[in-house]
């Protein structure tokens, strides 16, 4: 049981992880606003789940999304959204598109919008994506368009997958 309770987890393969910088410029309605936090993101644009983590590890929020439905979970319960981009709009202030965050992380457009290459990465849904540093873990989300938005993201190293044994008996 000692043991049992020192084990850590080994990690999902499925799951990004890392730290999150996001800064929402100041408009009209709503003054600048700064989220620093950790993630885990699993999924996809269609159906996944984001979680904002403390530096201590502790669970801050979480968004949750299938077709037809978001869901923002934080300490003062659970709120309903019929789009991530509402579910956003509603948890920074701004809407970000969570759905192809997924694809961004691996360092490719969303399927389900145009986009265009550049140099260093690429243009979708109004951000630019630079994916140049992705190698060193480093990825830079920047939207121009009032009030602008940021969004710095450093990615924690994947662990190699073990060696696969077979355990052949022999004859």
């Amino acid at each position: 049981m000692l043991l049992a309770a020192c084990a850590t987890r080994a990690p999902d393969p499925t799951v990004t992880t890392g730290r999150l910088a996001l800064r929402v410029d100041a408009s009209a309605e709503r003054p600048a606003q700064n989220v620093s936090a950790g993630f885990e993101l699993a999924g996809d644009g269609r159906q996944g789940e984001l979680k904002l983590l403390s530096p201590l590890g502790t669970q801050l929020a979480s968004a949750r999304w299938a077709p037809g439905l978001a869901l923002l979970i934080t300490g003062d319960g659970e709120r309903r959204f019929d789009t991530l981009d509402r579910l956003s709009r509603e948890a920074l202030g701004e809407a970000l598109p969570l759905a192809a965050w997924p694809d961004w992380l691996a360092g490719r457009p969303w399927r389900e919008a145009p986009h265009s290459p550049l140099a260093d990465g690429f243009e979708q849904l109004g951000w630019r994506i630079t994916t140049s540093a992705l190698a060193d873990g480093q990825l830079l989300a920047r939207r121009e368009t009032a009030p602008a938005v940021t969004l710095r993201v450093r990615l924690d190293p994947r662990e190699p997958a073990p060696p696969r044994t077979e355990n052949a008996a022999p004859r």
